[in-house]
């Protein structure tokens, strides 16, 4: 018989009835040290008084009204991103998801618009995820996400990781549309796109007069402690997605666009009953407010040189349980020799969260606020999971 739920997730046995800063407590009354962070949502903790101020505030006056009408909040939160960022513009959804089926219509709106309908297709590469809808799947192309889903939304070429004759080879082809990549990818085990090639990206679709697209739902808002994880690179993209961090836990989403590339999206052309709602737009413009401080991101850098230290100690004390580390800032991997899902129960067991990922690799994305306190901690939960599983191999 189907679960009144449906059973799309391995759920772990676990149920949280209360969250404070990076803690979660169970319903039978253990405390978790968090080091997911909700798969990198929770950017500012659990229960955030400063968000839960703003959430408070918004609720006793206006919930929901539409983008049938001005909404305060939402222009606020706009404001702010084009402020801080290379963009011109702004739409809000209620998660990434919502922000890939934008930014693929928006590419192919824009060369439509310009006089060239052929040019629709996106060059994407392996190891990419862009969430499950029917043209986010057909973007990564997978047998594990698009079987018994077809037909596929036509239109998207997967290339392989760093192959970049086969890149510059498939961007030649006179239909090419866009590029789409994440700066870091997440799902695809915590790999960090080099600057260089970046770089050589934004210079390929300048070559070619293609849009590129930074597909930055996790590793943006901070994450990597630059604002976006393509700072680092001093490039920009033409469109970008943006979600989980920058609700701090409520639902929301975003494309940001240059005016070039968002021109083409007038009246009529996309919609959302939800996206932008007063509720989620106050909470992300707080959550803007404090993340996008300069000596805020300082922290989370700092805080994140001394959790890598931590990881790479780990790592040289373990060798039969991990390979090493990977990742940018708060967004970090570890590299296992076991199976993830083995080091991620060793945690639970230890009281602490955090997530798998592809490559045989253990996300760990912690809140961006997390003490220096906290990492140690949860490195000292990590070497005991690593010593229970290294003795369970034994």
């Amino acid at each position: 018989m189907i679960p009144t739920i449906l059973p799309t997730y391995n759920r772990a046995p676990l149920a949280f009835t209360r969250g404070t800063g990076v803690w979660l407590e169970s319903e039978d009354g253990r405390r978790f040290l968090d080091m997911g962070a909700g798969i990198a949502v929770n950017a500012l903790g659990h229960a955030n008084p400063d968000l839960v101020a703003a959430l408070t505030e918004q609720a006793q006056a206006v919930w929901h009204v539409s983008n049938l009408y001005t909404i305060p909040a939402q222009q606020r939160l706009a404001d702010a991103l084009v402020d801080a960022t290379f963009a011109d513009t702004c739409f809000f959804t209620n998660s990434g998801t919502e922000a890939m089926e934008l930014a693929v219509k928006m590419a192919r709106r824009h060369w439509f618009e310009k006089g060239q309908p052929e040019r629709t297709r996106i060059l994407t590469f392996e190891g990419a995820f862009h969430g499950r809808s029917s043209a986010a799947i057909a973007a990564v192309g997978t047998e594990k996400m698009t079987k018994g889903f077809g037909p596929l939304l036509p239109g998207f070429t997967q290339l392989a990781w760093g192959d970049h004759d086969a890149l510059r080879e498939a961007a030649a082809e006179p239909d090419v549309a866009a590029i789409l990549i994440e700066p870091v990818q997440g799902e695809g085990g915590i790999r960090p796109v080099p600057d260089q090639c970046l770089k050589g990206l934004r210079d390929l679709c300048d070559e070619i007069g293609a849009l590129l697209i930074f597909d930055e739902v996790q590793c943006g808002m901070g994450r990597t402690g630059r604002l976006f994880a393509h700072e680092w690179a001093g490039v920009a993209p033409d469109i970008m997605m943006v979600a989980k961090g920058i609700g701090g836990g409520f639902p929301l989403g975003a494309v940001l666009a240059t005016e070039a590339a968002g021109a083409c999206m007038v009246a009529g052309t996309h919609g959302s009953t939800y996206g932008g709602n007063p509720l989620a737009c106050a909470v992300g413009a707080k959550v803007m407010e404090i993340v996008a401080d300069e000596e805020f991101l300082a922290g989370v850098r700092s805080r994140a040189g001394r959790l890598r230290q931590g990881l790479e100690g780990l790592v040289a004390s373990h060798p039969q349980v991990f390979e090493g580390v990977r990742g940018e800032g708060l967004m970090l991997g570890l590299k296992c020799r076991v199976a993830p899902a083995d080091l991620v129960q060793a945690g639970h067991d230890e009281g602490l969260l955090a997530v798998p990922a592809a490559d045989n690799v253990v996300r760990l994305l912690p809140p961006l606020n997390i003490t220096l306190e906290e990492i140690g901690e949860a490195l000292a939960r990590l070497d005991r999971a690593a010593a229970r599983i290294g003795t369970n191999a034994g």
